[in-house]
């Protein structure tokens, strides 16, 4: 059996393509500040962070 011995200029193109293969993957990192998509927060939440007694200030629908 004959051990093949790739030429240095096929390695050195193969590592290239290779490497601009690998370097065009785009990662986007960041938040998603999209409020359409979030849920309101529920009025028994809202009550709790502004320490009131009654959530009913918050519910929709159930102004006074």
């Amino acid at each position: 059996m004959r051990n093949f011995k790739a030429p240095r200029l096929t390695v050195v193109v193969l590592a290239t393509v290779f490497s601009i293969s690998l370097s065009n993957c785009a990662v986007q990192v960041g938040t998603n500040n999209n409020s359409a998509k979030s849920k309101p927060l529920p009025p028994g939440q809202a009550k709790k962070i502004t320490g009131e007694k009654s959530a009913k200030n918050y519910a929709p629908g159930h102004n006074k």
